[in-house]
């Protein structure tokens, strides 16, 4: 998952071109101290990018917004709506996924009908205001085996900091997916950047099974 943050080199739909360019299947817009109007505005810009590419769109809470504009889903922080309350809202088909900092957050969520966890962060990133806990590749390893060995198989994707170079690891702590941000928009070339992640991913699923 692309996860969009303001840039002084590009605007959020020039994120989201390179990041389709390279691949990437996967975008989640987070524009999290804009009104409604300017996240209508620059949603309006990146939903046909997302549709010409086949690319799954989420929108960081806003579930009204995500509603209006026939988006895939939503990503709920833990001072967002209840995801319950969301899938009454938008209904079974949409994608609802949520934040969490430790196995407890995760298990929490057993009966409750959501499609994947954002655990994190891995290290320390400015992308995010009040940051949870940093968790390394140690926390995760430990995370998702609680969350395993608790018999729960919902997907948990790495997030917070994270660069092509921690993938390997990462991958082998058990998690399902990474969602990358300020290491593509910062990199010399972010299409070829998204390119090599999304090699390094599918490496890595080779080798585990």
């Amino acid at each position: 998952m692309f996860i969009t943050h303001p840039s002084d080199r590009y605007s959020i739909a020039e994120e989201v071109q390179m990041v389709l360019e390279g691949g990437c299947k996967w975008i989640q817009l987070r524009m999290k101290d804009v009104s409604d109007e300017e996240f209508r505005q620059t949603a309006l810009e990146i939903i046909p990018l997302c549709k010409e590419n086949e690319a799954f769109l989420v929108f960081d809470d806003r579930v009204e917004l995500a509603m209006e504009m026939g988006v895939h889903g939503v990503h709920l922080g833990k001072n967002d709506m209840d995801p319950l309350q969301a899938r009454e809202t938008m209904g079974a088909e949409a994608i609802i996924g949520v934040t969490a900092n430790t196995a407890q957050d995760i298990i929490k969520f057993r009966n409750q009908d959501v499609d994947y966890v954002g655990l994190g962060p891995f290290r320390f990133t400015t992308t995010k205001a009040k940051l949870s806990p940093v968790l390394g590749i140690d926390g995760y390893a430990s995370v998702v085996k609680e969350v395993r060995e608790a018999g729960m198989v919902l997907p948990i994707v790495a997030i917070g900091g994270i660069t092509l170079e921690d993938i390997p690891a990462i991958m082998q702590t058990g998690v399902n997916g990474v969602a990358v941000s300020g290491s593509i928009i910062n990199a010399p070339d972010p299409v070829a950047y998204t390119r090599q992640l999304l090699d390094t991913l599918s490496e890595c699923a080779a080798k585990m099974k």
